[in-house]
């Protein structure tokens, strides 16, 4: 083995040998940004199948508060949560940006009030909720990643999830 290659080797996934430390290698993490208000969001786009833009769902008297209508969806019915509603912000009026996620009860959407672009982030610029932060947002939020000009809040789909929502609020 080279002096270079002493100095330098892979050791396995994610991990370098530099001068006989271990250096992990920070991984890659997509998220397509989403904007409520001047707050930026932030979901893994594994859990994105489409975003559907413009759109006003349709209101479900006596549903919980969180659910945010209804939308013809593909053939389908659409059940979509309300980020604003979940956060205790006052509704928007007019069209939404509705994210369609998959998780393991099915399909849901998450109205937004717009849809930003693709974001590669890196792990190292992960920090966790602060402690300080109330329970109900705590339960929502997975962490914030530090950006050149904001924050970005990270959003866990799994949490979002109407059926999740529903067990929890009952």
């Amino acid at each position: 083995m080279s002096a270079e290659n002493a100095l330098m080797r892979q050791d396995g996934p994610r991990s370098l040998v530099v001068a006989g430390k271990r250096e992990k290698t920070a991984a890659l993490v997509e998220l397509c940004s989403v904007r409520l208000g001047e707050t930026l969001f932030g979901i893994p786009i594994t859990y994105i199948l489409e975003i559907v833009g413009g759109t006003r769902p349709q209101a479900v008297p006596l549903a919980p508060e969180f659910v945010g209508g209804l939308v013809h969806y593909r053939g389908d019915v659409l059940t979509t949560v309300s980020l604003r509603q979940l956060l205790g912000m006052p509704a928007q009026e007019g069209k939404q940006d509705i994210l369609v996620l998959e998780s393991a009860n099915g399909c849901f959407g998450l109205l937004v009030d717009s849809v930003g672009e693709v974001l590669t982030v890196s792990a190292a610029e992960h920090e966790p909720n602060p402690s300080v932060l109330d329970e109900r947002r705590r339960e929502l939020f997975a962490g914030a990643y530090k950006l050149k000009e904001c924050l970005l809040i990270m959003l866990d789909p799994e949490r979002l999830d109407p059926v999740r929502l529903g067990a929890v609020a009952a």
